[in-house]
């Protein structure tokens, strides 16, 4: 069986490369298909809406597949931008609902939202993205979960932001060497902890990323049996993973870079 690090190497060694063989997948060719076939011509939040294919394609882009529900939550994440302090996505310690503003800011840009690059190809890149994680997630959850860290790690700028996601945290705790027991503890003790224990400006330093990532594959392997462990419970479902809608209702009033 092919180990965890071994898998994440494999993946990572052409990340381009695995990417387009994901592109290439029929379902994933087909549904970016349509939606770069029709997401220029959504001008308003109420026609991106109102196509749930479109707005399930973008949702599933920015690993936010479990939030599609919430619609009304949405709405207000998208509706107030990120051009202010105070717009709800910047509230929000969970920095996935800003990279959705940022792909399509309606209230910044009003009917040309949809038609910069970063609404299109950016979103479909995005998707890709995703799939790649979930399908390595399907044979091995610790492959997931490194490819997940390594693209969400460089915008970590504190120890709330580790806390704020399920899968960022398990991947430090597992580096670490931290029991489960620890997610339990008080958050401001958690996030004291973490930023002790790692310079998170080394997060920006792709060595330093890939060192401690290595650590956590070897780890991951060790401390997990593929017999006994759940691949989806670190992730909440088959197709999503981050926070639960039950930790971002009660960690709303934190922000990304301290308390």
């Amino acid at each position: 069986m092919t180990t965890t690090y071994t898998s994440y190497k494999l993946i990572t060694a052409d990340l381009t490369k695995s990417l387009e063989r994901v592109s290439e997948q029929p379902d994933v060719a087909r549904e970016t298909e349509y939606y770069l076939s029709k997401i220029g011509s959504i001008k308003t939040i109420d026609d991106f809406f109102a196509d749930s294919r479109l707005y399930n394609y973008a949702m599933k882009a920015h690993g936010l597949e479990d939030m599609a529900y919430a619609k009304a939550f949405m709405r207000k994440v998208l509706s107030g931008g990120i051009d202010s302090d105070d717009a709800f996505a910047n509230k929000l310690t969970d920095g996935r609902y800003k990279a959705l503003v940022e792909s399509l800011n309606f209230a910044r840009n009003g009917e040309a939202a949809t038609s910069f690059d970063r609404a299109q190809k950016g979103v479909a890149d995005k998707y890709a993205r995703q799939t790649l994680e979930q399908n390595a997630g399907e044979e091995n959850a610790g492959v997931r979960l490194a490819l997940y860290f390594s693209r969400m790690a460089p915008t970590i700028t504190s120890g709330y932001a580790i806390i704020a996601d399920e899968a960022l945290a398990q991947v430090v705790r597992t580096a670490l060497q931290l029991p489960e027991e620890f997610a339990a503890t008080d958050v401001d003790r958690q996030a004291e902890a973490y930023e002790a224990a790692i310079d998170l400006k080394d997060f920006q330093d792709p060595e330093k990323l890939a060192a401690f990532l290595d650590r956590f594959t070897a780890l991951w392997e060790v401390n997990n049996s593929t017999d006994s462990y759940d691949p989806l419970a670190v992730f909440g479902s088959s197709s999503g993973y981050g926070i639960s809608s039950d930790l971002l209702l009660s960690i709303n009033s934190l922000k990304l870079g301290g308390r």
